[in-house]
């Protein structure tokens, strides 16, 4: 069996802790080396009001000067509200790492099919990942990072997602049109047992997500395996509307 991708975090990165969050995309935080505050990119636009709490441990990674950005950090890492490991922030991981392990066929669920196209136009979206099988047959994928955790329970999304309830329903279309289709839930993460939908955040999105499994749709989860270093896609994890 290939060895799933490992992505490395790249330059050394510097601890800090958090401070504040003037926006979505934007943290403050305390450098431990300097005790200095510095101002850092989020890539992660969810809520992460459980993680993202006055103190809490981050990894911050130097960027290096350039026009097109306002900051020289990048927060790409926040202790678990246990202390028992670290969390990704970066939202682009997910799609990264599914994408090296559709190229190299290291996913048993997708055995049989090989990539054949990313970002692919579809309705009104376009979908991460085109798979096809020798016989000519396509499958479309949907991969989604999923952070928040609640009592073992990892929930998607964890702010309203109007663009992924969107996606749910181009996932139904390509079945209506006799396609295969499927969402693969990666959770940046390894302290949960299964990923369910946060109908409590947004019923629109678990309601699609239901639908979706009773169209055909497969719903699938991937753990990840979370370093100082950098970030493996992991086992296989439930998932499902709930």
């Amino acid at each position: 069996m290939t060895s799933l991708p490992f992505l490395p975090w790249g330059p050394p990165l510097a601890e800090a802790r958090f401070v504040r969050r003037p926006n979505r995309f934007v943290v403050e935080a305390r450098l431990r080396t300097a005790n200095a505050e510095v101002v850092a990119h989020l890539a992660d636009p969810g809520r992460l009001k459980e993680l993202l709490v006055p103190e809490r441990r981050m990894g911050l990674r130097p960027e290096a000067p350039s026009p097109s950005r306002a900051t020289r950090w990048t927060a790409l890492l926040v202790e678990s509200p246990d202390g028992s490991g670290w969390i990704s922030l970066n939202t682009t991981v997910p799609n990264r790492l599914v994408g090296a392990a559709l190229a190299a066929g290291a996913l048993p669920e997708f055995g049989g099919w090989r990539l054949a196209g990313r970002e692919v136009p579809f309705g009104s979206s376009r979908l991460d990942f085109l798979l096809e099988d020798p016989g000519g047959r396509r499958m479309y994928v949907e991969a989604k990072s999923v952070t928040l955790v609640e009592d073992g329970v990892a929930l998607f999304p964890d702010a309203v997602t109007a663009r992924g309830a969107r996606h749910l329903e181009e996932l139904m279309r390509a079945r209506r049109e006799g396609h295969e289709a499927a969402v693969l839930f990666v959770l940046q993460r390894p302290d949960a047992r299964r990923i369910v939908a946060a109908r409590a955040i947004d019923p629109v999105f678990a309601d699609a997500l239901s639908r979706a499994e009773e169209a055909g749709v497969l719903v699938l989860g991937r753990r990840c395996a979370v370093s100082w270093e950098g970030i493996r896609l992991g086992r296989r994890v439930r998932a499902g509307a709930g």
